[in-house]
This record gives structure tokens, sequence and C-alpha cells, in this order.
């Protein structure tokens, strides 16, 4: 094979022009290219000894082996190599006269066995991957499904504690409605106690005390009138100064004896 030949064959399997530049030196400079060619143009078949050498070819100028396997078939067809190789040739590209019984199709078969093989890994590799997702997603699904239990029984405890919050507050806003109307009551009472109309100074009897009330209890039932005669108390301002006119007069009373 001389220079032209081997410039040609680079070009036609898709080596750029510089890299075949390159390669084709290198060869030269191993040995592995007789001598140069005589015409740069040439256009000529290759005439390549064997498929073997084809393929260390190839390979040595860094030709990937799917790519090189259908450029040998393709040489092969248009009578660019002399005879099929027996796949295991090592040697330099120096013209190897062997012929070999063995076909280009058992490196193709054994190509095509590595590539069902790692299909075959990657698809054990997808299955394992699928298989972890499909966990995983159970997983995820029962934990789903435990917080939704768990909410519902929140919602419902919430419900039953809004509920028994509701009854609570209407049994407080009843006995406090109830308590206010004894209050009211109360004060009514009081108010109805209290002699107005007596002219007397027996404030004991005013009050509606017993005569042997001590002036202690007097003040203390005056005071207790005035709280809730109060006009600040809901109390009528005519009875508050009523009753305070007779609780100053009644403090000037015991003042003075």
């Amino acid at each position: 094979m001389n220079t032209d030949q081997a410039f040609d064959l680079l070009k036609d399997a898709g080596v750029t022009e510089s890299i075949s530049i390159q390669t084709v030196r290198r060869w030269m400079r191993e040995g592995k290219i007789k001598y140069e060619g005589g015409n740069k143009n040439r256009k000529t078949g290759y005439i390549i000894d064997d498929t073997d050498q084809a393929f260390d070819l190839l390979k040595d100028a860094g030709i990937t082996e799917s790519i090189s396997i259908q450029t040998v078939r393709r040489w092969m067809r248009e009578g660019k190599i002399k005879y099929e190789g027996n796949g295991n040739r090592e040697t330099g590209y120096i013209i190897n006269d062997t012929v070999s019984k063995v076909s280009i199709n058992d490196r193709i078969d054994q190509n095509k066995d590595e590539i069902i093989h790692r299909l075959k890994l990657k698809i054990q590799a997808q299955d394992k991957h699928i298989k972890g997702i499909e966990e995983l997603h159970e997983s995820a699904k029962k934990i789903l499904i435990q917080q939704r239990d768990m909410f519902k029984k929140e919602v419902v405890l919430l419900k039953n504690e809004k509920s028994k919050l509701q009854n609570e507050t209407k049994d407080l806003l009843k006995e406090n409605i109830e308590l206010r109307n004894e209050l009211i009551k109360v004060k009514e009472n009081k108010r109805n106690n209290y002699n107005f109309d007596s002219n007397s100074n027996d404030y004991s009897e005013k009050l509606g005390l017993a005569k042997m009330a001590s002036n202690k209890d007097v003040i203390a039932e005056y005071k207790g009138l005035l709280k809730i005669t109060h006009p600040d108390h809901d109390g009528n301002a005519k009875v508050f100064h009523y009753i305070k006119t007779d609780y100053d007069n009644f403090r000037k009373f015991i003042k003075g004896k």
C-alpha cells in the first residue's frame, strides 16, 4: 500500500484531512506503508490485503469499531479488499498472503453478541430502577394514606371540641344572664327596701335594719346602696343623690354625739 492509497482509505472512512496526513506520515515512519504514491490525486481502488489489515488500519486511525465494520463490509462489496482475514491478525500492515477461511461475519456476529449483552445489562438496570421507583411510590402512597386518615381523625376531634366549646359557651351565657337577673333583683330589693318617705332620723329604719343595728352596720349598708345606685353602675342619679344626702347626714350625726 502506498501513501496515496492510505490517504484515500482514511478519507473514504470519514477521517479528516489533517488527521489523515498525520496518520499517513506516522505509518511511513513505522514502516507500515512501503513507498510514497506518485500521484497525490490517485482515484484507483485501495487494494488492501485482507479484512484484518483493514480493521487494524481503521482502528489505528482512531475509527470506532461499529464504523469500521460498516466500512470494511462496504470495501468487501466494492472489491477493495482481497481476502477475508482470520479475525486475530496482530502484525503490521505489510502484505500477508495467508488466506483465511474465517468470514468477516464472525467478527460482526461477535460484535452483535456484545451489543446484545450490553443492551440486556441496560435493560436489567432499568428494570431495577423502575422497581425501586415503584417501591418508593408505594411507600409514599402508604405514608400519604396514613396522613390522610390522621387528618380525618383530627378534623373529627376538632369538630367535637368545637361543639363542646359552643355548648359550654351557651351554658356560660345562660348562667351569666341568670346571675345578672339575680343581681338586678337584689339591687331592686335593696332600693325598694329603702324608706324614702321617712322623715325621721332613724337611719336603721330607713335601711330596713333592726333598731339595734350598729353604726358600723348602717355605714356598710349605705355604702352598698350607694354603690348599686351610682350612675356609673346603671343607677338612678336622683336616688343616688337622695341616699348620699342621708348618708352624709348620718355621718354628721354620729360625729356630733
